[in-house]
């Protein structure tokens, strides 16, 4: 029996952006993605033409060695020519693209990688990760200055240290060989699944679904559901042993699908040789998705800045808490202030006394206190009076707290009981009758 492979390839603009720069193929051997940056001056552009270049090596080869040289001629072509139309097209300038692909050799693969873009291996049910993004962010993960977890939030975890573009006459590509078995499953996908899906979602999709295409449509449907920020690509390869060869047509998808189309520029510069452009986008582009270095220094430089970003964000949530404090601060004093103008009657140490403030309290915290204390004892009050002291009676003043400890005084002196919650009301004088009027003297 031989080994087989049976594949499935699908792509989608996704949920914000505007146009697909994402470009995937499943063929006969080969099987690629690439993810095109640049926003809209060329990163469709630059993954349709490096992966169009790449497509021409599909085919047999005769040992695993052989493709993966193919593969690193294609690539480096890839890369010239993305170079040579940067020349012709300037509009193009700082276009870019990353680049995983596999070929399958018998039971070998061979593997070529560059960028943020994935290769995953699915064996007896455990899914691994076979290649290292070429980020910014990875390498602060493996020198340990961050942990895996933080990089899906950093800030600069779209930063590219490595790309396919005008920015290096001589990229640096990842290489390596590798066995494969019948019953693997490989799966190539664009970050826009792998940054927004979690590895064990992406698991589980792989092992629950029955075909290629059906894994294939899970990973982007669950993709989709997590708002698919960026550009989604995913092609699915399995690996079987079978007496027949299916045959199956070639799948392109994404801006590899469509026909390459370049804007008409001022002129084209044919008067010298095409020379690196380290800038790391068209000032035209408004996506700021991918950047490459610009220097060998460059990675120095980001780990500085990101050293700087960080004691600016801790003293920005320093202020920031402090503003807050203050605020809160200053409403409290002033709840604080107004409670002040409150008063209340009621008992202290067996006297009748004036309290200014309220009643209530923040924890250990009391919001009142004597104001006066009279020489009214409480217990010279009547039941009922009493009792209203020892509930406390509100005052808006003062002056009323003064007059319900008169009436207080009255009631203990008369030893009758009073409603001293309430104002007195003064009694009615009676109106005396108008005095007759004289009769008329005769």
């Amino acid at each position: 029996m031989a080994i087989v492979t049976v594949s499935a390839a699908v792509s989608h603009v996704g949920k914000i952006r505007s146009n697909n720069q994402d470009s995937g193929f499943a063929g006969q051997t080969l099987f690629a993605v690439a993810d095109g940056m640049g926003g809209h001056a060329g990163g469709d552009v630059a993954s349709a033409l490096a992966l169009k270049r790449l497509i021409e090596i599909d085919g047999e080869y005769s040992s695993a060695v052989d493709a993966e040289f193919a593969l690193q001629e294609a690539i480096v072509a890839a890369n010239a020519v993305l170079t040579e139309t940067v020349y012709d097209h300037p509009e193009l300038t700082g276009m870019g693209t990353t680049l995983s692909a596999l070929v399958r050799v018998g039971h070998s693969v061979a593997l070529a990688h560059i960028g943020d873009s994935r290769v995953y291996r699915l064996r007896e049910d455990v899914l691994t990760q076979i290649t290292v993004d070429h980020t910014f962010v990875q390498r602060l993960v493996d020198s340990g200055r961050i942990t895996a977890e933080e990089a899906k939030t950093h800030p600069r975890r779209s930063v590219l240290m490595r790309v396919l573009g005008d920015v290096d006459a001589a990229p640096e590509v990842d290489l390596q060989v590798m066995d494969t078995r019948p019953g693997d499953r490989w799966m190539l996908c664009s970050d826009g699944l792998s940054g927004v899906v979690e590895h064990d979602e992406i698991e589980e999709i792989l092992k629950s679904s029955i075909t290629p295409q059906d894994a294939a449509d899970g990973l982007l449907k669950v993709s989709l559901d997590h708002g698919a920020p960026d550009n989604v690509t995913v092609v699915v390869v399995d690996v079987h042993q079978s007496f027949e060869t299916p045959e199956a047509a070639p799948v392109t998808v994404g801006s590899a699908a469509q026909p390459i189309a370049f804007e008409q520029t001022v002129g084209r510069r044919t008067s010298r040789i095409p020379g690196l452009r380290l800038h790391p986008r068209s000032p035209a582009s408004s996506e700021p998705s991918h950047f490459e270095p610009e220097s060998d220094d460059y990675l120095d430089e980001l780990i500085e800045e990101d050293r700087r970003r960080g004691r600016r964000r801790k003293a920005t949530w320093l202020v920031g808490a402090l503003i807050v404090l203050g605020i809160i601060a200053g409403v409290l004093y002033a709840g604080y202030q107004w409670t002040q103008t409150r008063f209340y009657v009621g008992e202290a140490n067996g006297y009748v006394a004036i309290y200014q403030g309220v009643q209530q309290g923040i924890g250990p915290v009391q919001l009142s206190h004597v104001f006066q204390q009279t020489d009214v004892e409480t217990d010279a009050l009547p039941p009922y009076t009493r009792r209203q002291v020892e509930t406390t009676i509100s005052a808006d003043s003062v002056t009323a707290a003064l007059e319900i400890v008169k009436r207080l005084s009255d009631a203990a002196a008369t030893g009758v009981d009073q409603n001293v919650d309430r104002p007195s009301t003064p009694t009615p004088t009676p109106t005396q009758a108008p005095a007759p009027a004289p009769e008329p003297t005769p």
